[in-house]
């Protein structure tokens, strides 16, 4: 750690990272790539006259930070004049490329599409675009041009507390639109691809063909298209959920793990090259376009291209035979990353990759020094386990945070898993040229086919252990943080003993301690009335402390919703009760009133209740805000869209408050 902090590019590098996070979360830089360009020339040529002055690497701190924001602000596509909402009309036509295809959901195709023309303007910028499964009897693949009138619509914010944030997520894709079309409302132009991804894109999916002619069970193809070509649109829910459970999620998406397993392995077979003239220079240039053809090959993910850079960086540094090669050459390849992608500083697996293999650097050669096997099986067993603790630590509190649980038999899944990985990986390329070029021996798929079999039963039964699952973990931001602050304080305390670093290490417990203390309190004076967005049903819960009573009109399945997943989870509920609705509810001094479709009002004496309306009650609105008076008329998910906007029209004419819980989310009312 002592060695990292005082290397230079780490410093510009955390500059770099907080212009990113600055300029996304407050857009306080909206100027041209001409004034950016400008403004930093300036900066770095005052720096000249700063050199020896000792606020000189404060200052080049500084102008990374500016890199940070204008790269960012310059990335933004809805900022460029040729972005495509710029030039719509009701009556446009737009030319789409596919660009990436995603898992169909339950009704629907997915793609990610680039916007080429809007009418005759040429464009930029992506949507995700919605093809209805009825409607499509074929897949479209990756560089097929297709046109479609103009039916884009904004993504719409999450409309549950605690809820995933899609929208959130798609704005730090880089995607603000999308559209939902049958197949009656798309003409598909070009079906063959001239670009050199879609021309990959083909050659993979020759290869999946050749594959799914060869006699794989379902679950093992879609394991091997996974690891071998990057495709996880095949997986079930089902085997997903068990490798999540397992703790063992991470094999399911090409990463730094298998790219590492790569190299490695292409190192070993090219080592012979070594012993001739310019032979490691040639050793390195074949390993370094395997990689990237594998990169290719595989989609060009996120995940796949950050570990092909990093690793690629690793491979270069230990060529030149450098001192903290890997260290280094870590620091680089993010760096190079933000400065091309700086969106990926908000992708999930960026930062759990990275965060992995720092843990692995730094944490895991405290662990291997606690103990030497004399034995060499022992040994590499010993090494494989402290490899799997060291990044589990590392991507521990991010881990809480953003799933909230904890796999207990990781270290089992590691140990188990890994071998099976380096087995697939090395032994798969081999199925892959052969059942591409002729049909794969019937003993090889067998074989092969059996390996994959095993490996699914393994984290089958692994995941079966709930016991060892330690799930819906409330884990804050706040909390996220502080735990990084004492991991890092322990191991450095363990490397160098010392009064000055224990101290530090106490204080910090205090601090999440305290933090903790804190959140329990505000989690046992909170009090709130909600009424949850769910679509053709009705959910309401009542909030006191650390207790919740959910009133409901469905059936056992209440028990099963994510919606009351999530809120339990972010607020850190211990205490749930299920009942059905009532006619009304007295929440401190205020009632609500609950109007389905009996209709009935007539309560005499209430005064401004709260009316949530469900299920669509055919009723006079105008009268009953006459009679009534309410303080607010909320409609809940499940009533006709119909109703809602005439609702929502009487409202506005009578200056009566209304809350549509499909436009605007849940209804919290905090007492």
């Amino acid at each position: 750690m002592k060695k990292l902090l005082g290397y230079k590019p780490f410093h510009f590098l955390l500059f770099l990272v907080l212009g990113i996070g600055f300029q996304f979360y407050t857009d306080c830089w909206d100027f041209g790539i001409v004034t950016s360009l400008c403004a930093l020339l300036f900066l770095l040529l005052f720096s000249y006259f700063l050199r020896k002055s000792r606020f000189f690497g404060l200052f080049i701190g500084f102008v990374f930070f500016l890199i940070g924001i204008c790269i960012l602000n310059n990335s933004d596509a809805t900022k460029n004049y040729n972005y495509f909402e710029k030039h719509l009309t009701n009556t446009s036509n737009a030319i789409l490329a596919i660009d990436k295809v995603l898992k169909p959901g339950n009704f629907h195709y997915k793609y990610v599409a680039e916007v080429l023309q809007i009418d005759h303007k040429k464009t930029t910028g992506s949507v995700l675009v919605n093809i209805e499964k009825d409607s499509v009897t074929s897949f479209f693949e990756i560089g097929d041009h297709i046109l479609i009138k103009n039916k884009f619509i904004a993504i719409k914010e999450s409309l549950n507390p605690y809820q995933f944030n899609y929208k959130n997520y798609l704005v730090k894709q880089g995607i603000h639109q999308q559209t939902y079309v049958t197949k009656e409302e798309l003409l598909l132009l070009d079906q063959t691809s001239t670009s050199f991804l879609g021309f990959i894109a083909a050659f993979r999916l020759k290869i999946q063909q050749s594959l799914q002619h060869c006699g794989f069970s379902e679950d093992e193809l879609a394991i091997m298209n996974a690891l071998l070509l990057g495709q996880r649109q095949d997986i079930s829910k089902e085997l997903t959920a068990n490798y999540s459970k397992a703790g063992a999620i991470h094999i399911l998406a090409v990463s730094g793990l298998h790219v590492g397993i790569i190299l490695w392995m292409f190192s070993f077979v090219l080592k012979p090259l070594e012993r001739y003239k310019r032979g490691k220079g040639i050793k390195l240039a074949l390993v370094l376009l395997f990689l990237w053809f594998f990169a290719l090959l595989a989609g060009m993910s996120a995940s796949v291209t950050r570990a092909v850079t990093m690793f690629s960086a690793i491979a270069i540094g230990q060529f030149f035979n450098k001192r903290n090669a890997i260290e280094q050459s870590l620091i680089f390849s993010m760096f190079l990353l933000l400065l091309l992608k700086p969106l990926f500083l908000f992708d999930v697996g960026f930062q759990l990759s990275y965060l992995a293999v720092f843990g692995i650097i730094w944490v895991q050669p405290v662990f291997y020094q606690l103990w030497k096997p004399k034995y060499y099986i022992i040994d590499k067993g010993w090494q494989l386990f402290t490899v799997s603790l060291a990044a589990q630590i590392g991507v521990l509190p991010l881990s809480l945070f953003y799933f909230h649980q904890f796999p207990g038999l990781f270290f089992v899944s590691n140990l188990l898993i890994i071998p099976f990985l380096g087995i697939i990986l090395s032994t798969g390329i081999i199925v892959l040229v052969l059942s591409y070029y002729s049909p794969l021996p019937a003993f090889m798929v067998t074989i092969y086919g059996g390996i994959i079999s095993v490996l699914n039963k393994t984290v089958v039964f692994i995941a079966k252990q709930e016991a060892f699952l330690f799930s819906d973990i409330s884990f804050s931001a706040v909390k996220m943080f502080l735990l990084y602050l004492l991991i890092i304080a322990y191991f450095q305390f363990i490397l160098k003993k010392n009064t000055k670093r224990f101290m530090l290490f106490l204080c910090l417990i205090l601090v999440f301690q305290s933090v903790s203390f804190y959140e329990k309190y505000r989690t046992e004076i909170a009090n709130q009335f909600i009424v949850f967005h769910k679509s053709r049903n009705s959910i309401v819960g009542n909030r006191i402390g650390a207790s919740l009573k959910v009133y409901h009109n469905m059936d056992t399945l209440i028990h099963n919703q994510n919606v009351l997943k999530n809120y339990k989870v972010g607020e850190n509920i211990k205490d749930l009760k299920y009942e059905k609705i009532p006619n009304f509810l007295q929440i401190n001094n205020q009632v609500v009133l609950f109007i389905d479709t009996n209709g009935n009002y007539n309560i005499k004496g209430l005064q401004k209740p709260i009316l949530v309306l469900r299920q669509s009650p055919k009723i006079n609105l105008e009268r009953l805000i006459k009679t009534l008076n309410p303080r607010m008329i909320i409609a809940d998910g499940s009533n006709y869209k119909s109703y809602v906007s005439l609702w929502k029209a009487s409202c506005l004419e009578l200056h009566t408050s209304f809350w549509s819980t499909g436009e605007k989310g849940a209804y919290v009312l905090n007492n």
